[in-house]
């Protein structure tokens, strides 16, 4: 099984660690250090040998801070973990505070003193997000210390083995492109904005651009590198020699030059007098400072690989489509076994993660998961990324609402879907948030709109028919999809913050708004879409894109208020059901195909 249901954090580590970094802060001469969740590769999911915040204060998820001082410590976390950060840090050594509103810059700039020396460790801050947390800092009196060392490495003593997983090649069957292609196509790109070269950062980049998968990030096929492409197409891609086969180096070709990861440095300090393009958002402030060392002009601008791989070409769209057809099949025969064995009342939230893993196993074509399966029955369900734990594992209670969250990696696309069923009986109040989630969840599945539309400007339609009723959710409606690569992925995304990013045709993105009633349950509809090209509307002025659904599989019929459905909703459901009867029918057989045939019934 790929999913394991240890908790690697808890209120422990804190206990342990704090006492452990001020002692070496203070022999360092430092009042306070920085522990950003990142790593040096601005990962989300971060492998556990570089998961410093989780080491530090006990936290485990994937967005966070801490800072530590002298004699007080803060976390910081956004609202899909206030209640994940209470159960995993103890409040009696860190104050809980919001990542989001004020973040660390504000209590950088209310606890700073003058004189006091913070460190921070420059290869885990982007440049931007430093210069913010130094203006805070030092309108307290306060000064940043870049170290080159970060403290926490060196106390270490267990720390988990660094990844070296085998970097493979990703056939062009289903890339669609060769890379040799994509390096002369983003090598042009460079000519035109007269850059002689890019500097690329993010492990998605560079999977992407030289047609590879890794293994060093849980349920993400990443290779943990760097990579240089040079206007001309050509580029040194720098990896630990252990990742690297005399095949990859046959596959890459002779315009790629494979080197130690220990000649990154030494290629940056040569690039004196050289225009380098660099991403603010992705790399770190330590290649900044390596090539201001080094003489070079540096172009600050939008890591190149970004749009186009958010792009998907035909060849990755398809591959997708046979990915979630696959994939629905697997979901499909896991909500039948909820349906008849899962209504027991004595199912736990675990027994349900590891059938639905099997049944996705079964297909013989799962890489991995897209990310750990969130089981959320009853009160579980309303924390919005709860990871299932043996301490936290909860029978599926009859008359309660039972959420899952939960994708595949396939050699030919990414899925993430999510699921809200009935355990017994529903009561009305669950039934009338039900129907106000699918509402919003047709309207955005439904919507068309015109070039140059933003997720931003569509959010609002995902939770119109909650906001009527009283109600919203505090987490974002949609975001990016990679094809076998990350689940979360940008530029793009659906929220109620600002994004500048428009939509555009090929991009995969989640739709799935929610409602969540702490103590109580959770509800959430998650299909994936991909963006349609702008076609003409009959009587219309302009083309419009729009979305077609990839997902299959049935929402819950016995959970919809049909009285507060319109006509076009009711029929949106009826024809994404009948979709799912065909495409998902053939490949089931016995008791689940006569379910399936049932729950994919017109309303």
């Amino acid at each position: 099984m790929f999913q394991t249901y240890d908790d690697p954090g808890g209120p422990a580590l804190g206990r342990k660690h704090l006492p452990r970094l001020r002692k070496a802060l203070k022999a360092a001469g430092l009042d306070g250090f920085i522990v950003p969740h990142e790593d040096e590769w601005q990962n989300e999911y971060v492998p556990p040998a570089y998961d410093r915040l989780a080491w530090t204060t006990g936290f485990t998820g994937s967005a966070g801070a801490a800072v530590v001082l002298g004699d007080e410590a803060a976390v910081f976390t956004d609202g899909r973990y206030t209640l994940q950060v209470r159960a995993q840090v103890d409040g009696a050594l860190f104050e809980y505070r919001d990542l989001i509103d004020g973040g660390v810059p504000a209590y950088l700039r209310e606890r700073g003193k003058p004189g006091m020396r913070i460190g921070y460790d420059p290869k885990l801050h982007s440049p931007d997000s430093l210069d913010r947390l130094r203006v805070a800092a030092e309108g307290s009196g306060a000064q940043l210390v870049p170290l080159a060392r970060n403290p926490i490495d060196e106390i270490w003593d267990d720390r988990p083995p660094v990844p070296m997983a085998k970097v493979v090649p990703q056939q062009e069957s289903y890339t669609g492109e060769s890379a040799a292609s994509k390096r002369a196509r983003l090598g042009d790109g460079l000519k035109d904005e007269s850059a002689d070269a890019v500097v690329i950062t993010s492990p998605a980049s560079i999977a992407w651009l030289f047609n590879v998968r890794g293994g060093d990030v849980a349920r993400t096929p990443l290779p943990l590198g760097e990579a240089v492409l040079r206007s001309d197409g050509t580029a040194d891609l720098f990896l630990a020699d252990e990742k690297v086969s005399p095949e990859l180096k046959q596959w890459l070709g002779n315009q790629v030059a494979v080197k130690p990861s220990e000649e990154l440095q030494p290629t940056l300090a040569s690039m004196r007098g050289k225009r380098v393009r660099l991403d603010p958002a992705t790399a770190s402030a330590w290649y900044f400072e390596e090539l201001k060392t080094a003489g070079a002009e540096i172009v600050r601008g939008t890591d190149p690989v970004v749009l186009p791989r958010a792009c998907k070409n035909a060849a990755e769209i398809d591959g997708s489509r046979k990915a979630h057809t696959r994939d629905g099949a697997a979901v499909s025969r896991f909500l039948h076994w909820l349906a008849t064995d899962g209504q027991t009342g004595k199912v736990q939230e675990i027994e349900a993660c590891q059938k639905l893993e099997s049944f996705r196993a079964d297909t013989r074509a799962l890489q991995d998961l897209s990310f750990d399966s969130i089981s959320g029955a009853g009160p579980n369900g309303a924390i919005v990324h709860y990871r299932v734990t043996t301490k936290t594992n909860r029978r599926l209670a009859r008359g309660s609402l039972f959420l899952i969250d939960s994708g595949g990696q396939y050699l030919d696309g990414t899925t993430d879907i999510t699921r809200t069923v009935a355990i017994g009986r529903a009561s009305p109040e669950m039934k009338d948030r039900f129907t106000r989630v699918l509402k919003g969840h047709i309207a955005l599945s439904r919507v068309r709109f015109p070039k140059g539309t933003t997720g931003h400007q569509l959010d609002a339609l995902a939770r119109m028919s909650l906001w009527e009723g009283g109600l919203d959710y505090d987490h974002g409606t949609g975001h990016g999809v990679g094809v076998y690569l990350g689940v979360h992925e940008g530029p793009h995304r659906i929220a109620k913050m600002v994004n500048t990013q428009p939509l555009e045709p090929g991009m995969i993105v989640s739709n799935e708004p929610g409602y969540y009633k702490t103590g109580a349950y959770g509800i959430r509809i998650e299909n994936l879409q991909v963006v349609t090209p702008a076609s003409d509307i009959e009587g219309g002025e302009r083309p419009m894109l729009g979305f077609e659904t990839l997902t299959l599989a049935p929402i819950a019929r016995e959970l919809i208020v049909k009285k507060l459905l319109t006509k076009d909703e009711i029929a949106w459901v009826d024809s994404y059901h009948a979709t799912v009867w065909e495409k998902i029918g053939p490949q089931l057989d016995g008791e689940a195909k006569t379910w399936l045939e049932a729950a994919t019934k017109p309303l």
